[in-house]
């Protein structure tokens, strides 16, 4: 399975932010649409990552307060991407690797999307029961070894 399967399932819906936008108008939009990560843009193109792990160590590095923090004090300016042809295999070793949630899919310098460890997890739990149910029917399918013939062994 590839990463392009996972996103025409998931739909193409993306949202950025501007690097030079104040972070709390970034919070704000990740709790109104429930997202856990926004893809950061600089003149079209991909700068970082925020997600709420970089949201509370900005905060936290702020003594609990956002103040006039800008989304690139806290977003992470190298996060690991992929491609649309990268194998969900190598994505969930790279995720686990680095600890990475989220991870942008690129097309060259063109945002292609963005999957979740969650993707990921569903793809492979969605692909192991497709797989189940069809080994399940072969094994139902299975001929049990009877037959009309005689056993008798002509000499």
């Amino acid at each position: 399975m590839k990463v392009s399967d996972i996103l025409r399932v998931k739909g193409g819906t993306l949202f950025t932010m501007q690097s030079d936008e104040p972070l709390a108008r970034a919070m704000n939009d990740m709790a109104e649409k429930d997202l856990g990560s926004l893809v950061v843009m600089t003149q079209g193109a991909l700068a970082g990552m925020l997600t709420f792990r970089e949201v509370i160590r900005q905060i936290v590095k702020n003594g609990g307060q956002v103040g006039a923090s800008l989304v690139r004090d806290a977003m992470d300016a190298q996060p690991i991407t992929c491609t649309g042809e990268t194998d969900i295999d190598d994505v969930r070793r790279m995720m686990l690797e680095h600890h990475a949630r989220y991870m942008p899919v690129m097309d060259g310098a063109m945002l292609m999307g963005v999957i979740s460890f969650y993707d990921v997890a569903k793809a492979v739990v969605d692909g192991q029961n497709f797989e189940n149910k069809m080994l399940k029917a072969y094994i139902r399918d299975w001929p049990d070894g009877t037959s009309n013939e005689t056993d008798e062994v002509k000499l």
